[in-house]
Order: structure tokens, then sequence, then C-alpha cells
């Protein structure tokens, strides 16, 4: 067995909400007692220890779009970066999501390929085409714990309440991607001047609170637990504050990149910036991060995409969107550490101990969580070859960023 041994390292625990600087032991990746049998010794001053992250959103493009990622190379891109458990929505291509019996054999080739453990969400519908409620049963059976309907639209709200019905006969969390399609159409950037400048088409703040809104009526009558990721504006977040008010059994998430970008990176037509739901306003950026302070939304996920640099090179409205995140999500964390809206240890819990409550399984996450060592204040370049995802496209591309995960320490 061997153990390291991490001298005066602050150590960041939100299980114990304790932070502090200490010399600690690890084996296995967990934190063992004080022993002179220690075969590494790393000199931990002025770098932060923290458990392995846990990611509500994250696509991994395997099955089906290997040209832009597999599970090997996003899963080692995420565990180097200190992300061990990873949920992924039920969208690849083809769809495998609403089959129980396939589950198991994505989940058991990421931890082979990529040393990930992989929490597939389960198709919500069959074929994600929102006509027939998939085969919940056979889904929870296979090891799935939450379905969702990814980005698909439904037929009809009368699907949509089937759906609501039997997931929570079961058990199991429905997962909102909220966007209108009436409304959204074939928008692909925040609605405002400089959408409107470029001409491009655009998806307004509407698209999404009206869907919201919609579901939460749903919510209400069928008392289905329900997560609603990816919010990317301040109206969104008034809405999830009044329906926890009502005691809903509601969570949130927002990812990562909408806490820091804003709709000023798509001036001239740069489609690194094309993401969806699409970068909004400077103030829904700023209503995004009160509403994580203040607990409104529960956790941050990093919405990786991986894509190959091809996916990028159309005319930007015919561009794929995505941004590959695994990355920047510590160094993004750091960040909003340092300009001050978090402690430490009030940033580390938004990406453990929080997404993991909301998954419910924090018992799972606690046993099989290692560690991670970083960097706070080490600078280094965004570029292709330091970027260990298959894809490159970030729009932090060639900026020299602080912060880094040195090492992570698992099982």
């Amino acid at each position: 067995m061997s153990i390291v041994k991490i001298e005066n390292v602050r150590v960041l625990d939100p299980i114990k909400q304790t932070d502090s600087v200490e010399t600690v032991y690890l084996a296995h990746g967990q934190l063992v007692a004080a022993t002179d049998q220690v075969d590494e010794i790393i000199d931990g001053d002025g770098k932060w220890l923290m458990p392995t992250m846990v990611d509500l959103c994250a696509r991994l493009r395997e099955p089906g779009q290997q040209q832009h990622g597999t599970l090997k190379s996003e899963g080692k891109a995420a565990r180097e970066n200190g992300i061990l458990h990873v949920f992924t929505p039920p969208d690849s291509k083809p769809i495998v999501q609403d089959n129980g019996a396939l589950i198991h054999g994505l989940v058991d080739k990421a931890m082979l390929d990529g040393g990930i453990y992989l929490q597939v969400i389960g198709a919500q519908t069959q074929g994600l085409q929102g006509k027939q409620p998939a085969n919940m049963a056979a889904l929870k059976k296979g090891g799935c714990t939450a379905v969702s309907n990814a980005n698909a639209p439904f037929a009809d709200d009368d699907v949509v309440l089937r759906t609501l019905e039997y997931a929570a006969g079961l058990g199991m969390t429905v997962v909102f991607y909220a966007e209108e399609p009436q409304i959204a159409k074939d928008g692909c950037v925040h609605e405002g001047f400089i959408a409107s400048r470029q001409g491009l088409p655009m998806i307004p703040t509407l698209a999404e609170t009206v869907a919201i809104a919609k579901y939460l009526l749903m919510v209400e009558v069928t008392k289905v637990r329900a997560h609603f990721g990816l919010l990317s504006c301040g109206a969104a977040v008034e809405l999830i504050q009044i329906a926890k008010a009502k005691g809903l059994p509601v969570t949130a998430d927002v990812a990562m990149h909408q806490l820091h970008l804003t709709e000023n990176l798509i001036d001239g037509f740069n489609a690194l910036a094309h993401v969806r739901p699409p970068l909004r306003a400077e103030k829904d950026k700023q209503l995004l991060r009160q509403g994580l302070k203040d607990g409104i939304i529960d956790a941050i996920c990093t919405h990786h995409e991986p894509l190959s640099s091809s996916a990028k090179l159309a005319p930007f409205a015919e561009t794929e969107s995505g941004i590959t995140a695994f990355d920047t999500y510590v160094t993004f964390g750091i960040q909003l550490v340092n300009e001050g809206l978090f402690e430490p240890l009030e940033w580390v819990e938004k990406v453990t101990l929080a997404p993991a409550k909301v998954a419910h399984m924090v018992d799972r996450w606690v046993k099989e969580s290692g560690w991670t060592l970083v960097d706070p204040k080490l600078e280094w370049l965004v570029t292709k070859e330091s970027l260990l995802s298959q894809g490159k496209n970030t729009p932090l591309i060639h900026q020299k960023v602080i912060g880094k995960v040195i090492q992570t320490f698992t099982a």
C-alpha cells in the first residue's frame, strides 16, 4: 500500500466543515493515520487539498460521437482535473439511455477506459421523441436514479405530466434543461444588442422562464422530485426561489461558464462562445452568482461539451454549441474565490458535497471520493496542448489563467 505524505497543506473538508493547514497522509485516495512508512512526500505549502468533485452535467460524446470525445479521453480529463463522479444527459447518438440493459455497459466502460464513476441520466421518453414515456422501471433497475428529455422537445404537455407521474411513483428525479421550443425556435444567442447588430437568431430569457414556470406547476401537482439544470438568467433564479419557498422538491444548478462569461464574447461571430443555453447579459451573470451565494442555486456543474475543431468552423448559427470545460473548471472556481464571491471552503462545497446532495448520493460519494491537490496560484496558458480533453473548444484558448489541479489521489 503506497502512502503519500503531504506537508503543510490547506485541507478544505466540506463534510467536517473544516478549513485548516495540516500535514496529512493518503493511501488509496483516503486519509489515513500518521505513519513512518511513507513512500512519497509532497510539499503542500500554499496548496489546497479538497475532495474529488461531482459533476451534474457533462457530455462525454461516447457512444456515437467519438470524433468529439471518448470515455477514455474525457474520463482522463475529468479524473486528472479532480472530477471523479460525472452525470451525463441521455442524448448520445444513437440514444441508448432509454434501455436499462445498456446502462451498465456504459458505466463499466467509463471506469475501465477513463477511471471515472459515470452516472447515466435515463431518457424520459422513448428515444427522446417526446411521445411516449420511456421504461423508467427498467432504467431504475439498470442503475439510473434520474431521467430527462435533455434538449429534446415534448410532443405535448400531457406527455410531460404522464412522465412526471411515472417518475414520482418510482422515486426518481426528473432533470429539466428548460427551454420553450416555440419561443427559442432556431435561436442560438442571447437576445440583446450584440446579437441584433450581428443579425444572429436569438433565444430570449423568456424561453427559459416560461418553461420553468410551466414545469414547476406540474411538479407541484405531481410531487415529483425535480432538478433544474443549467440556469442561465436572473429571472430563472427568482422562479426557483419561489418554488423552494413553497416547499416544492426542487433543486438547481448553473454551469461554471455562466458565472464568468457573457454575451460580449459572441462579438465578431466567435463560435467558441456558442453554447446552449446561450451566454447571457452581465446582469444575468451577477444574479446567477447571487443566487448561488444565497443557496437558491444548489450547485455548480461543468456543462462540459467537447467538440472537434470542424464543429466550430461553419458560420456562427450553423456551428455546434458547446464549450470544453473540465480543464478550466477549477481555474474558474478559484477565480470566484479571488473575486470575493466565496471563501475557499464555500466554493469547494458547491462542487463536491452540494451536487452529491442534489443527486442523493452523499454516502456513496464519501465512500468513493478521493482527494485533489490544487495550486491556487499556478499560472498556466490555455492551449490545445495543455487541455487534456479531446475537445479544444473553449473561449479561453491562448489566455493565461490562474489555478490548476496538480494531482488527484484515488483508489
